[in-house]
């Protein structure tokens, strides 16, 4: 019998964090009380830190925030790749204009 993998929204992993962080329990406890294991709990633990310092995670992202930096980065990636590949077709097309006109 496979065992099926669980998932956890982002809100509950911030939640989860926030335990830990803001209210005082410890890793142990907060695992128990919750039901997950102590490493995952460890890793938002740590990643709710990183993204409070401002640190964008390279997964996905715990705070609302940090969701949006991670858009928008995205966004950003994209145009520019947009841009290149227009930059390299105007030249492209400014050679072959050149040699036509020889």
């Amino acid at each position: 019998m496979t065992r099926k993998r669980r998932s956890f929204t982002p809100e509950f992993k911030q939640e989860a964090a926030s335990l830990v962080l803001d209210q005082g329990y410890t890793i142990a406890q907060a695992s128990t009380s919750l039901g997950v294991g102590e490493s995952p709990l460890r890793r938002w633990v740590q990643q709710l830190t990183d993204e409070r310092g401002g640190i964008t995670p390279k997964g996905k992202a715990l705070t609302p925030e940090q969701r949006r930096i991670q858009e928008l980065e995205a966004r950003c990636k994209r145009l520019e790749q947009e841009k290149d590949i227009l930059k390299k077709a105007t030249a492209l097309l400014m050679s072959d204009d050149v040699n036509r006109t020889r």
